[in-house]
């Protein structure tokens, strides 16, 4: 049986200060197992690997290092933070590139042992500038088979938001369904909530078609929908942050 799969559902944000903001879009995205990527390549006529076709993944689009293969460099990433040792299978929660296009801002890669056992996570946050970071993080199964994680945040994301900020991780890995959640936090308590709530489907042709169908915004493309909501955040009198001089000319900045 495949572990990869098509999920389709909600990107859902809810902003709750200083002023209201909310937005909801139906988006599909594909959980696919490394391990399969080829094959699922050579098996479906609308999904590539490499090359244009009506979606496909390709690798680069989530690298540093060009030179390495995916696999190698999350192992990479979590053997920094002692996590690596164990992981047998990676999996990656991803939009795929629809007619050769794609922007990601979260991808996730879940990183499990022999037996199925959900190690660590990769949130790989992207921004508008072309630059990536990477939240590598330990998973532990908590209640309902939940994971719950933290971090500070250290990258510059939307400029409607400052840095001095904290990130709460909740997830439900890929089974039937699958949830993945961030809320941002001030001193305060949340300032904004985002997630993404999808159901599984199995990676076919037909499936693949009947997502792109049924779900326009994301055809049209992500950057669109993201310049589209920065605008309306824009009317309703938002601050602005600025990026910091000192990381805008990053592309790539190194995972921590």
């Amino acid at each position: 049986m495949s572990r990869s799969a098509l999920f389709a559902g909600h990107v859902v944000h809810d902003r709750t200060r200083p002023k209201r903001h909310h937005l909801r879009y139906g988006v599909f995205m594909l959980l696919l197992d490394l391990d399969e990527v080829e094959a699922l390549s050579a098996r479906l006529r609308l999904f590539s690997r490499r090359g244009w076709n009506l979606i496909g993944f390709h690798s680069r689009d989530h690298l540093d290092d060009p030179g390495a293969t995916l696999r190698d460099e999350v192992l990479a990433k979590l053997s920094v933070h002692g996590l690596a040792e164990g992981v047998t299978s990676i999996r990656v929660l991803t939009m795929p590139r629809i007619l050769g296009k794609g922007f990601n801002p979260l991808t996730v890669f879940f990183c499990y042992n022999a037996q199925d056992g959900l190690v660590a996570t990769v949130h790989a946050v992207r921004n508008t500038f072309g630059q990536r970071h990477d939240y590598v993080m330990p998973a532990r199964l908590g209640r309902d088979g939940w994971v719950e994680q933290t971090a500070d945040k250290a990258f510059y994301v939307s400029p409607f938001l400052p840095m001095d900020l904290r990130y709460g991780f909740e997830t439900r890995p890929p089974s039937e369904d699958v949830h993945v959640g961030v809320d941002v936090l001030d001193e305060a308590g949340i300032v904004l909530s985002a997630t993404f709530e999808g159901e599984r489907r199995a990676l076919t042709d037909g499936a693949i078609l009947k997502a792109l169908i049924g779900h326009p915004w994301q055809v049209a493309g992500v950057l669109v929908a993201i310049h589209w909501e920065a605008l309306k955040i824009i009317l309703k009198g938002f601050r602005y942050y600025p990026q910091d001089k000192a990381t805008r000319g990053l592309r790539r900045p190194a995972a921590t």
